[in-house]
C-alpha cells in the first residue's frame, strides 16, 4: 500500500471544527457548549498555530459563531450543514492526498440526524481534495494512527453487529488496509462505560509518538473504567507496531467518575483526557475537574515538550457525548 494516514502530530494545513448549533439537541447546554467550542477555536488559531475552519451547521449556529469568533485571525466560518458537531466521525479521513469517506449510520442507529451522512462530501468539496468513498461503516474516532500504518481500534466498536454485520477481525483488517493503508491493526477490547459510540478508541488509547501509546490510569475510588484502562495497557504492553517495534505505554490520569446527572443513561458519563487534540504547536486537553485535570496536563507536557499543553473546560460539550477530538478533524499539510 503506497499511503498511510499521517499521525496527528504531523503538520496540518487546517483543523476542521464543528460548532454547536441545534437548540433542540443541546437545550440548556447550548450557550455553554458554544462558549467552550469558541475557546477551543481561539486556542487552536492562537498558540495552536492552526488555520481553523469552523463548520457552523445551521443558521442559528452561524449567527452565534459570528458573534463569538467573527474577525478572529486564523478562523474561518464555513456554512456547511450537519446533524451535530462530531466531525471526527462524520467528516472524511485524509490520506494519500485524498479525502476518504465512509458510510455513517449514527453510531449503530442511535442518533441518525439529517446531513450527518453528507459531511465528508461537504468538507471534501470545500477543501478541493479528491473524494474517495468506501462502502462500509466507519467513524474516525474508532481508529487511531501512528503514521506508519499501525492502527489502534477496539473490537467492541469495529466488530459490533450494529456497524458491519458479520465482520470478522480479518474482514476489518482488510477493509482498513484497502481504505487507510493499514499495515497492522492493534485490537483493544472494551471502551468507556456509557459511551454511545460503543467504545471509540480515541477515548481509551492514543498514539503520541512512534511506538508510544497513551492510556489512562484510574483516578479515585470507584473509577468506572479502571478495568478497561488496565486491560488496554496490558494488551498494548505486549504488542509491536507495523515495523515490529515494541510499544511503550504511558499512563495519564483519567478524570475519574464524572456523573451524568440528568443525562439519558444516568450514572457516569464517558469523560476522557484521551480526547485531547494535537495541533501544530499545541496539545489541547479537555478538563472536567481541576484535579486530576492538572495532573493530566503535566504528563502530556512531558510527552510533548515541543508543544504548549493547554487545558480547557469541556463540561458542556461532554453533555453531547464527546469532547475536543470528537468535534474536530485535521487536514494534513
Amino acid at each position: 500500500m503506497s499511503f498511510v494516514v499521517p499521525p496527528e502530530w504531523a503538520a496540518h494545513k487546517a483543523m476542521w471544527l464543528g460548532f454547536p448549533s441545534h437548540a433542540e439537541l443541546w437545550q440548556d447546554d447550548l450557550e455553554a457548549a458554544q462558549d467552550e467550542v469558541a475557546a477551543l477555536a481561539r486556542a487552536l488559531a492562537g498558540p495552536g498555530g492552526e488555520r481553523v475552519r469552523v463548520m457552523t451547521g445551521h443558521p442559528g449556529g452561524e449567527h452565534a459563531a459570528r458573534r463569538l469568533l467573527g474577525g478572529v485571525p486564523g478562523i474561518e466560518l464555513m456554512q456547511g450543514r450537519f446533524g451535530d458537531i462530531w466531525l471526527r466521525d462524520t467528516g472524511p479521513i485524509f490520506a494519500g492526498g485524498q479525502a476518504r469517506a465512509f458510510r455513517f449510520n449514527g453510531w449503530g442507529g442511535k442518533y441518525e440526524l439529517e446531513y450527518d451522512d453528507t459531511v465528508a462530501h461537504q468538507i471534501a468539496e470545500m477543501t478541493g481534495v479528491p473524494l474517495v468513498t468506501h462502502d462500509f461503516i466507519l467513524e474516525g474516532g474508532a481508529v487511531d494512527h501512528d503514521g506508519k500504518g499501525t492502527v489502534l481500534t477496539t473490537d467492541q466498536c469495529l466488530l459490533n453487529k450494529n456497524r458491519n454485520p458479520g465482520w470478522t477481525a480479518a474482514d476489518a483488517e482488510e477493509a482498513l488496509a484497502q481504505s487507510l493503508g493499514a499495515r497492522k491493526v492493534l485490537w483493544l477490547g472494551e471502551g468507556l462505560r456509557n459511551d454511545h459510540t460503543d467504545g471509540h478508541v480515541d477515548n481509551l488509547a492514543r498514539f503520541v509518538a512512534p511506538a508510544t501509546v497513551a492510556v489512562p490510569v484510574a483516578w479515585g475510588r470507584g473509577d468506572p473504567n479502571a478495568e478497561a484502562y488496565d486491560d488496554a495497557a496490558r494488551r498494548l504492553s505486549g504488542m509491536t507496531d507495523a515495523d515490529g517495534e515494541k510499544l511503550k505505554v504511558v499512563r495519564i490520569p483519567s478524570p475519574g467518575w464524572i456523573d451524568g446527572g440528568s443525562s439519558d443513561h444516568g450514572g457516569p458519563i464517558p469523560a476522557s483526557h484521551m480526547n485531547f487534540l494535537i495541533a501544530n504547536k499545541a496539545v489541547i486537553v479537555p478538563i472536567y475537574e481541576k484535579q486530576p485535570g492538572d495532573f493530566a496536563v503535566g504528563v502530556l507536557k512531558e510527552i510533548f515538550p515541543d508543544r504548549e499543553v493547554i487545558g480547557l473546560p469541556s463540561i458542556a460539550i461532554l453533555t453531547g457525548g464527546g469532547s475536543f477530538h470528537c468535534i474536530t478533524q485535521q487536514e494534513p499539510a
